[in-house]
């Protein structure tokens, strides 16, 4: 049983989640000699899989000038805006189905902080050979910029949460909007975030393996808690004698 959500507490919540997360993240162990070691035994495993592609498409995004802009400015910004674009969606179209939804992104994060605790990853971007071009182009408010870079953990990388996020993003699309229109851009969304975080040297392969299987975690938990899936039908909870939001309707058909 569920009710739709308040806003106010809703907005509450997420801020204060992620200002948790953003605490942890950045406080965790960052072991430079260790995520160095790691960087080169995660290219070590990749190259042996044959799935080590970062050198080739960094240095393929590097030379289009134009192209690696483009890339630059979706790592910085879409990894929020479309999060938060799809939290509010769902919270005013799909009520009933939000908090479920949103458990599982929160409980991804859960995870991801216990890679980023267990596993100080340097980026490719730091090793030699590789160019970062999110630095290079001076992209706004991305992590490789001066003042971001001083405050937050930059060997936070397995399990990569842009693909966590952003795969969240697409299954949530995929699984609710009735335009398959939509339904294509939301596929498309984590394909070219594992693409972007590739390209711009910011991510191994094994990174996006790693927030895939978070995410996977968070849908479990989430599973297991509740006894539910995420996108079950949920049953509406009326807490007072006025009329359902028409989300509601939607959501209990």
């Amino acid at each position: 049983m569920t009710r739709r959500p308040r806003i106010w507490e809703e907005i509450l919540f997420i801020a204060l989640a992620y200002e948790l997360y953003s605490l942890v993240r950045n406080g965790v162990p960052t072991h430079e000699a260790t995520a160095f070691a790691n960087a080169y035994a995660v290219l070590g495993v990749e190259n042996a899989l044959r799935l080590g592609v970062e050198p080739a498409v960094n240095g393929a995004l590097a030379g289009a000038a134009w192209l690696s802009t483009v890339a630059a400015y979706w790592y910085a910004t879409m990894h929020f805006v479309v999060t938060i674009a799809v939290l509010v969606w769902l919270w005013r179209v799909h009520p009933l189905r939000y908090r479920a939804a949103r458990s599982v992104l929160m409980t991804t994060n859960l995870v991801a902080l216990l890679g980023f605790w267990l596993f100080p990853l340097a980026p490719p971007r730091m090793l030699p050979g590789f160019v970062d071009t999110v630095a290079r182009d001076h992209i706004w408010g991305s992590y490789a910029s001066n003042g971001v870079a001083s405050a937050s953990n930059q060997f936070a990388a397995m399990p990569s949460m842009h693909v966590g996020w952003s795969l969240w993003c697409g299954i949530v699309i995929v699984s609710l909007s009735r335009r398959s229109w939509v339904r294509a851009l939301g596929a498309l969304y984590p394909v070219i975030t594992v693409a972007v975080i590739i390209g711009t040297a910011n991510h191994y392969v094994l990174d996006a393996v790693g927030g895939v299987a978070a995410l996977a975690c968070g849908f479990m938990v989430q599973r297991l808690r509740t006894g539910q899936p995420a996108f079950g039908t949920p049953v509406p909870v009326s807490s007072a004698p006025a009329s359902p939001h028409p989300g509601e309707l939607r959501d209990a058909a």
